[in-house]
């Protein structure tokens, strides 16, 4: 089996390990307090906004750039100079942070600059570690960097949420309680890190080399930078962070809890797209750079097939099962089957945009990738403008805030699509995708009608199992999907092969 298939399925399995994490906090934790789980929910989404005014898209050229400078023997040289740019970057931020208030003094009443203490040191760790995750990428190695991006942040939740309420429960005020769940917070953030540094040193001996004098040759450094440039006009698309961002500083913190335990019950329909991104983002590069359209084309359409089929099968799981899961979380959960709608639309909106594949990495890793700013920046307007239109004009609520992300995403997806096509004749849509969407429709609509038993429980077992079942049988039939292909021996073999 090769690299690609056995890093994405190591990624995947350590994606669902963390949603089991994710998910049982979700339903029997977090739900005891949205609030105070708001505010730890309100400080990440809202650090990873801002990272990339430190980053500016270095990280992206990591990517873009190290097989020539590999060919030179440079790579330690782009990673040393990467990371002591985005260090002389954070500073130049922090002072412009500290500075905005006195031409905007409204700043100082947000909830950005009352948590700054803990919003700035998290900004400085998270762009370190978008500079090793990058890095060690072009190694076609995720799979630890999977662990350090998508458990830590879990370990990190879930572990300050209970230091709070033991806390409180050991007679300590409220306010102590909090700054003790806040350090070990942050203490997670900072062991990944030096869990990061760990990481690229074992692949390859870190040797720290700042010499400017490979990049000033044939002005290599205006290429790199200009590049990086305009990946980080890309990065504004973060609709996710935009959404906790706003939520936060327009609805409050609790609405913030709520929104993050659905999007920890949603983005289990996302997990598979992750790892096969950043490992599929080298041979993207590869094809692009050999002009081999009708490989890339047939690389897209079944990639793309892949994560809708798997997207597919887990969202129909999910809608057949929410219902039912909500029953076992604490008195709170009551809340979140009020916004079941938020699942279904926000729910398809992830399955639109796990058709459309990797189109933006296409866009991003061709000479045609400032065409991705333009859609990006399309993104986060239309996020940002759809978000504060709901808020302020109708009483959806968290619903509105779904339905803004359903809009802004679909529309964002069309166009990359429409302008990949007419460029590189390329398309991640296949008539297979069309049979998915139907057999997993009936299987869906079956499970709902079918008669529900007393016991919630055994309702939440046996309907995604009929789910399971019938798109088994359905794809049996219609061959979409070579499930055969993941479900044997020599497979499972390769996935626990250390390498």
């Amino acid at each position: 089996m090769s690299v690609v298939a056995r890093q994405g399925f190591k990624y995947s399995i350590i994606g669902y390990i963390g949603f089991l994490l994710g998910t049982v906090s979700a339903i029997f934790i977090f739900p005891n307090d949205f609030e105070f789980y708001g505010k730890l929910r309100y400080i990440l989404p809202t650090a990873e906004m801002l990272v990339p005014f430190v980053v500016l898209g270095i990280s992206y050229s990591n990517v873009k750039f190290f097989h020539t400078v590999e060919k030179d023997g440079k790579k330690q040289n782009m990673l040393s100079l990467s990371l002591l740019t985005v260090f002389i970057n954070f500073l130049i931020f922090t002072v412009v942070f500290f500075i905005l208030p006195y031409f905007y003094p409204k700043f100082r009443h947000s909830e950005a600059w009352k948590i700054k203490e803990m919003i700035l040191p998290l900004i400085l760790i998270l762009s370190f570690c978008a500079i090793f995750n990058k890095y060690t990428s072009n190694y076609k190695r995720i799979v630890v960097s999977n662990i350090f991006d998508n458990l830590f942040p879990k370990i990190a939740n879930l572990g300050a949420f209970c230091l709070f309420f033991f806390a409180l429960s050991q007679n300590i005020t409220a306010s102590t309680s909090q700054t003790i769940a806040y350090v070990f917070f942050f203490g997670i953030f900072f062991l990944m890190l030096l869990g990061y540094i760990y990481y690229t040193n074992k692949l390859e001996k870190i040797q720290l080399d700042f010499s400017t004098d490979y990049f000033k040759k044939n002005n290599f450094w205006k290429e790199f930078f200009n590049y990086s440039f305009f990946g980080f006009l890309g990065t504004f698309g973060n609709y996710l962070a935009i959404n906790s961002f706003m939520i936060g500083e327009f609805m409050g913190m609790e609405e913030v809890g709520i929104y993050s335990v659905l999007y920890a019950l949603i983005s289990l329909i996302s997990i598979p797209q992750l790892g096969l991104f950043n490992i599929s983002a080298p041979i993207i590069n590869k094809t692009l750079a050999d002009g081999d359209m009708v490989e890339l084309d047939r690389f897209h359409k079944k990639t793309s097939l892949t994560l809708y089929f798997l997207g597919a099968v887990l969202f129909s799981c999910i809608m057949v099962g929410f219902p039912y899961l909500t029953q076992f979380m604490p008195k709170n959960g009551i809340m979140l089957r009020e916004y079941e709608p938020v699942v279904w639309i926000w729910g398809s909106a992830v399955l639109i945009d796990l058709a459309t594949g990797f189109n933006g990495n296409i866009i991003s890793l061709s000479k045609y990738y400032r065409f991705n700013i333009l859609v990006m920046l399309l993104l986060a307007g239309l996020t940002i403008g759809l978000n504060y239109y709901f808020i302020k004009n109708t009483d959806l609520k968290l619903i509105g805030i779904a339905l803004s992300t359903a809009i802004s995403l679909t529309i964002y997806n069309v166009v990359k699509i429409i302008f990949n096509y007419i460029v590189f004749k390329v398309s991640p849509l296949s008539i297979e995708m069309i049979f998915v969407s139907i057999i997993c429709t009936l299987a869906i609509t079956v499970a709902i009608v079918l008669p529900n038993f007393d016991s919630n429980l055994l309702n939440l077992v046996y309907k995604p199992a009929v789910v399971l079942i019938l798109i088994y049988v359905g794809n049996y039939f219609t061959k979409i999907f070579p499930i055969e292909d993941y479900l044997n021996m020599r497979f499972i073999k390769s996935v626990f092969k250390i390498k």
